[in-house]
C-alpha cells in the first residue's frame, strides 16, 4: 500500500520543487478521504489523497475549476496526479461557519456570516449552475425522482430499520413515491451542493467558502437553504431559519431577475427540509450504527429533535400516512433516549486522569480515591523509537504523530480503546463518581503511550466535554514535554 504522506509530497513537488515542507495530516470526517496542510516558504495549501474513489475526486476537481473561473467561492485547484488519486488545492483556514457558531453563540456577527453565505450560495446554485459539465456528478446527473426516492430508501435501510420499528412497508414505499413525485414538481436546472452545511463553509478575512460540493448534481434551489438551515448540529433559532429563508428568497430572486413565486417557493421548501432531514438521518445510520463512528452517533439525537419541532409545526405539504406513523414512532423520548450522550457540566465531579508511562519501570500506583480503572499496553504497535530521526522525539512531535497515524495499527487500537472507556465515562458521569484512570504503557514511555494518552484526552473531552488531566510519567521526570507540546 502506498504512503500517504509520500505520495502527497511527490504530487506537491510536481508543482513546486524547491524549498523544504512540512505536512501534516488533518482530522478525517466521515469519508475515506484523507486531507494534509503543507506548509512551503510560509505559505500553506491543502492536499487530498484519496485512492479509492477516483469519481469522487474528478467531480470536486472539474466543479472546483468550473467555479473559480466564474469567481465563485471554492478552492483553487493547484494540481493533480494524473490518475486523479490525489490532488492540491487552496487552503482557507481551520475556521468553519459552525466553528465560529460555536465560540460565539447566536450572535450578530454569526447571523450575518449566514446571510453571507446565503448571497453566495445563490450566486453558487444560479450562476455556478450555468454551462456546468454534469457528466463529472458521482452517481447520477440531477436530483430526480429516483435520486429522491434513493435518499428515502437509504433513510429506511441505514435507520428505521436499525431501529427495528414495525410499519408497513408497501404503504410507505407508496409514501416514498408520493413524495418524490410532488418534489419533482420545483424545477431542476440549478447547481445542488448536496451538502451544503455550515461545517463545510470556511470563514477567512470574514468571507465565506464553501468546500465538500463533491456531492453535487442538478436540482432545485431549495434543496440547499433546506440543508443550512436545518442542520441538526447548528440547531439554529427558528426564528433565524425564518428570516434567512426569506433573505435567501429575494437574493435569489434577484439572480433571476424577479421571476421566483414566493409562497411556491416556500410551500416546495417545507418538502424539501423533510426530504435532507430524512436523508441526514440515513447517513448518520450509515456512519453510526452500521461503521460504529462515534461522531455520527452522537448527531441522531440532534437531528430526531430537529424533525420532531417539524413534524409539530409545520405541514406536510402532502398527505403520507405510513411515513408520518414512523415519523412519529423514531421521534420519541424513548427513541432519542437511546441516542442521547451524558454530557458533563459544570457541576459534574468527575474527573479522568489519563497517563503515559513506560514498562521498564512498571504500571504507575493509581491513588484515586475509587481506584481501578484501565491499563492499555501499547507495545503492540510498531514502535517509532526503533527509527534514528525519531529516537529523540516523543508522541507529541509532529513526525512521530505522522507515523504513528500512518504507518502503524495505533488509529484501529485507539477506537477500541474510546468504545471501552466511553462505557464507563458516561456511567460515572450519571453516577456522580469523582475519578478515572485511564494509563498506556509503552516500552519507554516516550512515542506510543505519550500519543495515545493526548488522542483518549482530545476524545473525552470532545464527546463528553469531562474535566481530564494528562501525566506523562516518564516524559515529564525527563523534562521533554514541555520542550515538544
Amino acid at each position: 500500500m502506498a504512503d500517504p504522506l509520500i505520495e502527497i509530497e511527490k504530487l506537491f513537488r510536481t508543482w513546486k520543487k524547491d524549498g523544504n515542507l512540512e505536512i501534516n495530516t488533518l482530522k478525517q470526517a466521515g469519508s475515506n478521504r484523507q486531507y494534509f496542510r503543507i506548509i512551503h516558504h510560509n505559505h500553506s495549501y491543502i492536499a487530498t489523497y484519496n485512492p479509492l474513489n477516483i469519481a469522487e475526486n474528478n467531480a470536486f476537481i472539474e466543479f472546483s475549476r468550473h467555479f473559480h473561473r466564474k469567481q465563485l467561492p471554492v478552492p483553487e485547484i493547484l494540481q493533480t496526479d494524473d490518475q486523479k488519486t490525489k490532488y492540491l488545492q487552496s487552503d482557507f483556514g481551520d475556521v468553519s461557519l459552525f466553528h465560529v457558531m460555536q465560540q460565539e453563540g447566536f450572535s450578530d456577527h454569526v447571523f450575518e456570516l449566514f446571510k453571507k453565505t446565503l448571497s453566495q450560495l445563490a450566486r453558487l446554485q444560479i450562476e455556478g449552475g450555468k454551462n456546468l459539465d454534469y457528466n463529472n456528478c458521482i452517481a447520477t446527473k440531477s436530483f430526480d425522482k429516483q435520486a429522491i426516492y434513493s435518499d428515502l430508501l437509504y433513510f429506511l435501510y441505514y435507520f428505521v430499520r436499525a431501529l427495528d420499528l414495525p410499519y408497513d412497508k408497501n404503504l410507505l414505499l407508496n409514501d416514498f413515491d408520493l413524495l418524490s413525485s410532488y418534489l419533482m414538481q420545483e424545477e431542476q436546472k440549478y447547481f445542488m451542493h448536496r451538502d451544503c452545511q455550515s461545517r463545510n463553509v470556511m470563514v477567512k478575512d470574514e468571507r465565506v467558502y464553501f468546500i465538500d460540493y463533491q456531492g453535487g448534481m442538478q436540482g432545485a434551489l431549495q434543496y440547499d437553504v433546506a440543508s443550512m438551515l436545518w442542520q441538526a448540529r447548528a440547531a439554529l433559532p427558528y426564528e433565524w431559519r425564518e428570516d434567512l429563508l426569506s433573505y435567501y428568497f429575494e437574493q435569489a430572486n434577484e439572480l433571476l431577475d424577479n421571476s421566483l413565486d414566493k409562497q411556491n417557493f416556500i410551500d416546495s421548501y417545507d418538502g424539501f427540509v423533510l426530504i435532507r432531514m430524512l436523508q441526514t438521518l440515513g447517513a448518520y445510520g450509515f456512519r453510526g450504527l452500521f461503521e460504529r463512528k462515534p461522531h455520527f452517533i452522537s448527531s441522531i439525537p440532534f437531528a430526531l429533535k430537529n424533525l420532531r419541532w417539524f413534524l409539530d409545526n409545520k405541514k406536510i405539504p402532502i398527505r403520507l400516512p405510513e411515513l408520518q406513523k414512523v415519523l412519529r414512532a423514531i421521534v420519541h423520548d424513548d427513541i432519542i433516549g437511546k441516542f442521547d450522550i451524558t454530557k458533563a457540566g459544570p457541576e459534574t465531579p468527575l474527573v479522568v486522569k489519563i497517563r503515559s508511562f513506560s514498562y521498564r519501570k512498571g504500571i504507575p500506583e493509581d491513588n484515586s480515591e475509587n481506584g481501578g480503572g484501565y491499563v492499555f499496553d501499547c507495545r503492540g504497535i510498531l514502535n517509532p523509537g526503533r527509527i534514528e530521526e525519531y529516537k529523540v522525539q516523543t508522541g507529541r512531535d509532529t513526525d512521530v504523530k505522522e507515523f504513528l497515524l500512518h504507518k502503524t495499527e495505533m488509529p484501529t487500537f485507539l477506537q477500541h480503546v474510546y468504545g471501552i472507556v466511553d462505557i464507563s465515562v458516561a456511567d460515572y458521569i450519571k453516577r456522580g463518581f469523582s475519578n478515572l484512570t485511564v494509563s498506556f504503557g509503552c516500552t519507554g514511555g516516550q512515542h506510543r503511550s505519550v500519543f495515545a494518552a493526548d488522542r483518549l484526552a482530545e476524545h473525552l473531552q470532545e464527546k463528553f466535554n469531562v474535566k481530564t488531566i494528562t501525566e506523562h510519567i516518564e516524559q515529564e521526570a525527563k523534562n521533554w514535554i514541555n520542550h515538544t507540546y
